[in-house]
């Protein structure tokens, strides 16, 4: 990888990362009402979850891929045009990538049951598996050995991942104020929307 995808590659996977989603959002609820050091309990099922999702769909792509080489273009294609449609999605304030109203009430729950949501949360949420699957693949040589190349960009997304995460639980009473007010969070639905769609022009062109 060059310095320049290299740097492609953390700058993509650093918006993905802070794009609120399900994950983030839980995160910044938690640190809002049961505190940063509790929430961190999340954050250990959330990374495993993340990275089991991540392995799983490079792994599978990467079958498919090295059998029928022509798949890749469409590959790509696909998952350029499905980045920009959750762009424009984004720019409407609409779609599950749309920054959503922060809830209030929640209660501390146990060590285990925060691990177990943090897990489940990343494990089923579509989203993850459509960015893994849309983007890991174009950072890889599926030339070369697979294992060294996906533990090194793994181990980079999971601590992108977990410095977001510490964010969102951290900054819970400002995110609070600054999504009280509509017009704020249209601006960042519409900034995050514009960004993601740029990502998923670069896919289709690259």
């Amino acid at each position: 990888m060059t310095s320049a995808t290299f740097s492609l590659f953390l700058l993509t996977f650093f918006l993905v990362s802070l794009t609120p989603g399900m994950c983030m959002m839980l995160s910044l609820s938690l640190g809002m009402t049961v505190g940063v050091r509790r929430t961190a309990w999340m954050w250990v099922g959330e990374l495993v979850g993340v990275g089991t999702v991540a392995a799983a769909s490079v792994l599978g792509v990467a079958t498919v891929l090295l059998q029928y080489p022509p798949l890749f273009t469409a590959f790509k294609l696909g998952g350029g045009a499905y980045l920009v449609w959750l762009g424009i999605e984004m720019w409407r304030s609409r779609g599950s990538l749309a920054i959503p109203e922060v809830a209030d009430g929640a209660r501390a729950p146990r060590r285990l049951q925060l691990a177990t949501q943090g897990l489940v949360t990343a494990i089923a949420n579509p989203k993850g598996w459509a960015f893994f699957i849309a983007l890991l693949p174009p950072f890889l040589n599926f030339d070369q050995p697979m294992a060294p190349q996906l533990s090194l960009l793994l181990a980079i997304i999971l601590s992108m991942e977990l410095c977001c995460l510490i964010l969102y639980a951290m900054g819970g009473s400002v995110a609070r104020a600054l999504l009280a007010r509509r017009s704020n969070v249209q601006l960042m639905n519409r900034v995050s929307g514009v960004l993601i769609a740029g990502i998923g022009v670069w896919l289709m062109l690259d």
